[in-house]
C-alpha cells in the first residue's frame, strides 16, 4: 500500500530533510534483523532536526492518515523500525545533540539520535558515566535504546536503560508535545506515562529529548575469565554466585560450541570449553568480591580462574566473548543464523534453560551456540541453518519457537532486550494473557486513536 506524502513539501522543512528517492527509501526498508526481500520501503523519508519538526510531521501525517515509523540507527533485530505499511520513515539521526550536562545533579539531557557511546564521551570529563549502556551502545542511538528499554552486560548490577531515565519529551501522534517524568530523583505525581513510553518501540510517541541519570565512575574495575569442564558446572556456578550475592557488574557465559567458534575466528588455542566472564566494579575492597566469586566457582569445579591485573590484560581475557557475535556467521560458510535468539528466565531456571537449548540442538541436529548475560538470566542463542535446505530451515524455526515457549513456561519472557517488533508478536498472548494484551491495545488507542504510529508492531495483529 502506498501513500501520497507530497504534503510534506508544504511543511517548514528544508529540501534536504525530505526524500522521495528510491535509494533513500530502500535504505529505510530494513534493519539488522530484516532481510531485504522482507522489507517494505516507505513512501518518503524525513529527517527532523528539532522537536518542532517532529511535531509538524506527525500532525500533518495524522491529518492525511499516513503511517509514520520512527527510525534511527537501524540496528534492531526484530523489525522494530521497519515500515509494514509504507508511509513516512521518520529518521531522527540528525537530532544528535548533547543539550546540557549537569554534573552536580548527575544528569545529562540528550536528543534521541545521539549514539549511546557518545553520552559517556560527553560526561566522562566530569568523572561520570551512564552505567546501563549495553555494548551495542556504540552503534545504537539513545532513542532506540529507550524504545526497546535496552539492557546488556552490566544489567546484573545496574539494571536496564529505563531504570536511568528521569524525564522524556515526547511528541504524540497528533503532534502535541508532552513532558513525562521529572528531573527530580523521584515522583509520585500522576500516572507514570514515562515508563509506558519506555519500551513501547515507537508505537505511542516519538522521544525528542531524554534526561538521563548518571553516576560516578568506579575507582576499581577488575575482570577476567573462568573455564569449566562442563556447561552444567558453568551455569550452576553463575546461579550460585548471583544467589549468594556476589557483587558482579558483569557475568557472561559462552558454551563449548561458542568457545570453539571464537577460537576459530580469533586463531586462539583456548580449550573448547564453557567459559564465564566476570567484571567487578568497586570503590574499595574489590579483592574481597573477587575472592568471594573465586570460592563459589571452586565449589563448581572451575578448572581455571584468571583475573587481569590491568585493562589491557582484561581486554585480552574477554576477547572470546566480545568477538563472538562477529565470529558466528563465518564459522560454517554454508549455514546462516535465523533471527538471533533472546530469551530471559528467572535466575533459578537459568541452568535448566541452557541445558534445554542444548538438548534441542541434539534433537533437531542443529548447531546452536548459546551465550549471554547470565547474571540476569538472559540467554542469547544462534540457530544455524542451511537456507537452501527447506528441512533445515523448518527444523530451525521449530526449535526457535520451542525455546521461546519454554522460556515463557518457566516464567520468563520471549525477549530480554531485542523487543517484540514484528518477529515476536505471536508470543504476546502466551506471555501476558489476552486481558493484558487487550489492555495494552487500549493504551495504544488512547495515545494513537488513528493508529498511524509504527503500525503492525508488538500486537499479534494490527490495532483497530
Amino acid at each position: 500500500m502506498t501513500h501520497d506524502c507530497t504534503f510534506l513539501t508544504d511543511l517548514d522543512l528544508a529540501d534536504d530533510q525530505i526524500s522521495f528517492g528510491t535509494a533513500r527509501r530502500e535504505a529505510h526498508a530494513t534493519d539488522w534483523g530484516t532481510d531485504e526481500d522482507d522489507g517494505i520501503a516507505p513512501d518518503a523519508v524525513v529527517w527532523p532536526e528539532s522537536t518542532a519538526d517532529v511535531s509538524a510531521v506527525l500532525a500533518a501525517a495524522q491529518d492525511h492518515d499516513v503511517p509514520v515509523t520512527p527510525y534511527a540507527a537501524g540496528t534492531s533485530l526484530e523489525g522494530n523500525p521497519v515500515p509494514v505499511e509504507a508511509g513516512i520513515s521518520l529518521d531522527v539521526t540528525r537530532m544528535d545533540a548533547v543539550l546540557d550536562v549537569r554534573p552536580d545533579s548527575f544528569q545529562v539531557d540528550v536528543q534521541p539520535g545521539l549514539l549511546g557511546a557518545e553520552v559517556n564521551e560527553a560526561v566522562s570529563k566530569h568523572g561520570l558515566y551512564f552505567p546501563p549502556l549495553p555494548s551495542s551502545g556504540d552503534i545504537s542511538t539513545v532513542g532506540g535504546l529507550i524504545a526497546n528499554d535496552a539492557s546488556g552486560m552490566k544489567t546484573v548490577k545496574y539494571g536496564e536503560i529505563g531504570d536511568w531515565i528521569l524525564e522524556l519529551e515526547v511528541v504524540r501522534p497528533d503532534g502535541e508535545v508532552m513532558t513525562l517524568g521529572s528531573k527530580a530523583a523521584k515522583t509520585s505525581s500522576g500516572y507514570n506515562l514515562k515508563d509506558l513510553v519506555i519500551g513501547s518501540e515507537g508505537t505511542l510517541g516519538v522521544v525528542t529529548r531524554a534526561t538521563l541519570e548518571l553516576t560516578g565512575r568506579p575507582e576499581q574495575i577488575r575482570g577476567g575469565r573462568a573455564i569449566f569442564e562442563s556447561l552444567d558446572d558453568a551455569s550452576e556456578a553463575i546461579f550460585d554466585a548471583v544467589r549468594s550475592g556476589v557483587d558482579v557488574a558483569t557475568i557472561e557465559l559462552i558454551d563449548t560450541l561458542s568457545a570453539r567458534i571464537s577460537n576459530n575466528h580469533l586463531g586462539t588455542d583456548l580449550p573448547d570449553a564453557p567459559m564465564v566472564f566476570v567484571e567487578f566494579h568497586a570503590n574499595h575492597s574489590i579483592e574481597n568480591e573477587i575472592d568471594f566469586c573465586r570460592s563459589i566457582f571452586a565449589d563448581h569445579d572451575v578448572e581455571r580462574f584468571e583475573i587481569a591485573d590491568d585493562e589491557q590484560e582484561m581486554t585480552a581475557l574477554w576477547e572470546a566473548r566480545k568477538e563472538l557475535a562477529e565470529a558466528i556467521d563465518p564459522f560454517e560458510p554454508d549455514l546462516e543464523q535465523l533471527t538471533p535468539g533472546d530469551v530471559t528466565v528467572p535466575i533459578e531456571q537459568y541452568p535448566t534453560m541452557v541445558q534445554y537449548i542444548k538438548d534441542l540442538a541434539d534433537e533437531y541436529d542443529l548447531l546452536i551456540p548459546t551465550f549471554g548475560h547470565a547474571g540476569d538470566g538472559n540467554i542469547h542463542y544462534a540457530i544455524l541453518v542451511d537456507r537452501d535446505d527447506p528441512d533445515s530451515v523448518a527444523r530451525g524455526k521449530e526449535a526457535y519457537t520451542r525455546v521461546v515457549e519454554q522460556a515463557i513456561e518457566y516464567g520468563g519472557t520471549s525477549t530480554g532486550e531485542h523487543g517484540i517488533g514484528v518477529g515476536k508478536r505471536a508470543y504476546m498472548v502466551d506471555e501476558h494473557g489476552e486481558a493484558t494484551v487487550e489492555t495494552m491495545r487500549a493504551v495504544k488507542r488512547a495515545f494513537d486513536p488513528n493508529g498511524i504510529l509504527n503500525p503492525g508492531k508488538i500486537f499479534p495483529e494490527d490495532v483497530d
